[in-house]
């Protein structure tokens, strides 16, 4: 199956005169989940899926536990991951209790060369995208918010503007109304926003809803 991708045009900043430029970006081809992946490791090798499943918890477990004393964990043939940090706000030197404004942003991952191997050429699709935001109606936002946080408890902006192909503008846009309208609530701060379900939306109950934790 081919990478589908579309062209967007490339943001300018206010006031400065350019040459329009387009950049590609994939298209939302779908997602595997833990099942299609366990099953395809069962079939690798001798493993039963249980046996599986047991390995990729305790996994789970032992990434979190490295990650959680700042080391970094490379796994072989696939890759290296490593935890990030940001500032709840602007720092100077004569910041007071700095230490206090340090948080953990995320993990990132390099994928090791072996791993880049194992994609080799890939077979890449136009889907003839003009540039634009996509053309999604609420509903249909909202469908596919839902499916993203069957598997998700958290969401940023650029998530957002995968999950639904939109420009950052347009993201921000739809980001504020969803605010409005009570269906998500932003738990970071405002200039680097993490946006959760509110209890009654896309499938989040009043005591599943990481907001009312």
């Amino acid at each position: 199956m081919a990478i589908h991708f579309e062209w967007y045009e490339t943001p300018v900043a206010p006031g400065k005169e350019d040459k329009k430029k387009l950049h590609a970006r994939i298209a939302f081809n779908g997602r595997v989940g833990t099942d299609e992946i366990r099953n395809d490791i069962q079939y690798r090798c001798s493993l039963t899926e249980t046996d599986v499943s047991a390995v990729l918890d305790a996994l789970s477990h032992s990434l979190g536990e490295q990650l959680r004393q700042g080391r970094q964990v490379h796994l072989d043939g696939i890759g290296y991951f490593y935890p990030t940090l940001k500032c709840t706000e602007e720092v100077t030197p004569d910041t007071k209790r700095k230490n206090a404004k340090v948080r953990l942003k995320g993990i990132k991952f390099l994928a090791d060369k072996a791993l880049r191997s194992e994609i080799g050429n890939v077979e890449l699709k136009n889907n003839k995208h003009v540039g634009h935001s996509a053309k999604l109606s609420d509903v249909e936002i909202d469908m596919k918010l839902k499916e993203y946080f069957a598997g998700h408890t958290m969401m940023t902006r650029s998530d957002f503007q995968g999950i639904c192909g939109l420009m950052k503008s347009t993201a921000k846009t739809h980001l504020r109304r969803l605010k409005e309208e009570g269906k998500i609530k932003n738990i970071g701060i405002p200039t680097q926003p993490i946006y959760v379900p509110q209890p009654g939306y896309y499938g989040v109950s009043h005591e599943n809803s990481p907001s009312a934790r």
